[in-house]
């Protein structure tokens, strides 16, 4: 039974209330009997005793005579719920309503609180037994006569026998409430139990399925804050696994794009020499010099997977050395202006003379550098213009690479930095693995920076490298 945790659950409510409730009940019972029932019953019979008394007072001749005083306790025994008793003023008993007691008459009883009745105050006594016989409230009240002197004694007495009825009533009425109370207390465990269990129960399914390799849909969060934290965790996990699918296939499907034309152009111009073009000098030239082309581009391909293999790995490694950033950008720009104007881009670079030196490693930095200049030149229109900027902000350097190509939508955005993501629209990714973004953020991060994006559809992009000037560790 205890092997599921919705049981669990349910006996963490359950139990404490089985515990807790019947010495809740105990203690409850004990005190209204004690303290609010016996108390009630002691003044209700405070009350009968001095009107009794009061009456008593008037009749001098039941104190003389027993015979008038059993006339008197039988008279008004009949409207008291409590036994009556009339007393001397040396404590012998007169006349009682229980007729058990008469072969105590005119013997004196040994009363608790005779001497102070004797002394002209009423005396009220209660005790708590169990024995139905017990006496639980007893009230001596004195009888004054015209010149204030004692003149005998009302007693009434309450035993448990007379009040069992009343106590056994509130016991019921009790113990009715506490087992309403445990019902409920089970009832809303079990509620909440369920609320419990239901979603770790399709959280758990969820990851078997997950873990099966089956497809796994997004589940709803709710429940306990505790709960959602985990349905959120795992919905971002699904998504993050469909990315890294997606990420998967259109990896698949971009390196047989770009490997595919490359080597379908090598195959032709092969295909061209061993059909006798070789014979020309002029057309080998052109054709060796296409199949270089493609070579070139294949090994550029593989060398951005090699290096995103070893970021991924953790075999990533700096190679710092002082970096006079000034007169390094201008030289690294010179092979990348040529190709812009090659294109019929308006090349524009501000890079300030004075731009203080810092720890990096130049040829990673070219590298990022290098695939942020290789987009802005590849998706940027002819006429258009790519300009590179620099400057100093605080203790920060950036250098800005900004085109006036088609820009990127504001929803592709957050995830341009993705490995092998090309955008939706082929505005602006037609080719590529979708890697070049990639390496220049991580390596942007791995020389202690970063690199942010700012494109608007139709107006272009900027792309900002930022570089603390503080000693990186390498």
């Amino acid at each position: 039974m205890l092997r599921t945790l919705r049981s669990r659950l349910i006996l963490s409510y359950v139990l404490p209330l089985l515990v807790i409730v019947p010495l809740v009940g105990i203690a409850l019972v004990y005190v209204l009997e004690t303290q609010v029932v016996l108390v009630n019953l002691s003044e209700e019979l405070a009350g009968q005793a001095v009107l009794v008394a009061e009456i008593a007072s008037d009749h001098a001749e039941i104190w003389h005579d027993p015979a008038q005083a059993q006339v008197f306790v039988a008279r008004f025994a009949l409207y008291l719920t409590a036994q009556l008793m009339l007393l001397d003023p040396d404590g012998r008993l007169l006349a009682s309503s229980d007729p058990s007691d008469s072969g105590l008459l005119g013997q004196q009883l040994e009363l608790p609180g005779l001497a102070s009745a004797q002394a002209g105050e009423m005396s009220v006594r209660m005790a708590y037994s169990r024995d139905l016989r017990a006496e639980v409230a007893d009230v001596l009240v004195p009888v004054l006569g015209a010149d204030q002197q004692v003149m005998g004694f009302v007693r009434l007495t309450h035993q448990l026998a007379g009040v069992y009825e009343r106590f056994l009533r509130l016991r019921y009425l009790i113990v009715a409430i506490l087992a309403g109370e445990v019902l409920v207390g089970a009832a809303v465990g079990w509620a909440l139990a369920l609320n419990l269990e239901s979603p770790l129960r399709r959280v758990t399914q969820a990851v078997y399925r997950l873990a099966s390799g089956q497809q796994s849909a997004l589940l709803p969060e709710e429940g306990p804050a505790e709960i959602r934290l985990l349905l959120q965790a795992f919905n971002t996990l699904v998504e993050r696994l469909r990315t890294l699918e997606e990420s998967r296939r259109q990896l698949l499907a971009n390196l047989v794009h770009e490997l595919g034309r490359p080597l379908g152009a090598m195959r032709s111009a092969i295909q061209a020499l061993l059909g006798g073009a070789d014979e020309e000098p002029t057309l080998r030239r052109e054709l060796l010099a296409g199949v270089e082309g493609e070579v070139d581009r294949l090994q550029r391909l593989l060398d951005d997977l090699a290096r995103l293999h070893d970021q991924v790995v953790g075999t990533l490694e700096l190679a710092y050395q002082p970096l006079a950033v000034s007169e390094w950008l201008l030289h690294m720009l010179a092979p990348w202006r040529a190709a812009a104007q090659e294109k019929g881009l308006h090349w524009e670079v501000t890079v300030p003379a004075d731009l203080p030196s810092l720890a990096a490693d130049p040829d990673r930095l070219a590298q990022a550098l290098g695939n942020l200049l290789s987009n802005a030149i590849k998706y940027t229109p002819p006429g258009g213009t790519v300009s590179v900027g620099a400057g100093i902000e605080g203790e920060e350097i950036w250098v800005r690479v900004s085109d006036t190509g088609p820009g990127i939508a504001p929803e592709e955005q957050a995830r341009i930095f993705d490995p092998f993501y090309r955008g939706r629209s082929e505005r602006r990714f037609p080719q590529g693995v979708g890697l070049g973004l990639t390496i220049a953020r991580d390596l942007a991060i791995a020389h202690g920076g970063r690199l942010e994006l700012e494109s608007t559809l139709g107006l272009g992009s900027h792309f900002t490298l930022w570089l603390p000037l503080g000693p990186q560790a390498g």
